[in-house]
């Protein structure tokens, strides 16, 4: 694949859950896998992913998600000083959740597309690529 793929949680829930848009997913994932390629996750929506996983369907199949997660063509990015700014800066000027703000800054500084169907990413399509689910 050309283009670095940054992962919202959204995406990752879907893949997960088998919500709509979840072998669009699978296949892209499989494509990284075959080019030894990975996708970015921010660490903030990593723990997005498992509290609203613990939410859904409890702490083992929270973690049994986790489990998954580090199976995939997926590296975890943390977070340092600038991203935190970053991800403040957009939070402070577009309706976006804190976690997706850190989603933002991520494909920002890797020039990457977000792969997401959550609607809050509308607002900031001028910032970045957003590659839709469905």
């Amino acid at each position: 694949m050309k283009n670095t793929i940054v992962l919202d949680s959204f995406a990752l829930v879907s893949f997960f859950h088998k919500e709509s848009g979840w072998e669009k997913i699978r296949q892209i994932l499989y494509e990284l896998s075959s080019f030894e390629q990975k996708a970015l996750l921010s660490v903030l929506n990593w723990g997005e992913v498992y509290y609203i996983c613990k939410r859904r369907v409890g702490k083992r199949k929270a973690e049994e998600s986790l489990g998954l997660l580090s199976q995939l063509p997926v590296k975890i990015i943390s977070v340092d000083d600038d991203l935190v700014k970053e991800a403040a800066e957009i939070k402070s000027d577009y309706p976006v959740s804190y976690a997706d703000a850190f989603c933002i800054a991520t494909a920002q500084r890797s020039n990457g597309q977000i792969l997401t169907n959550d609607p809050e990413f509308k607002s900031v399509q001028h910032l970045v690529q957003v590659l839709w689910l469905t």
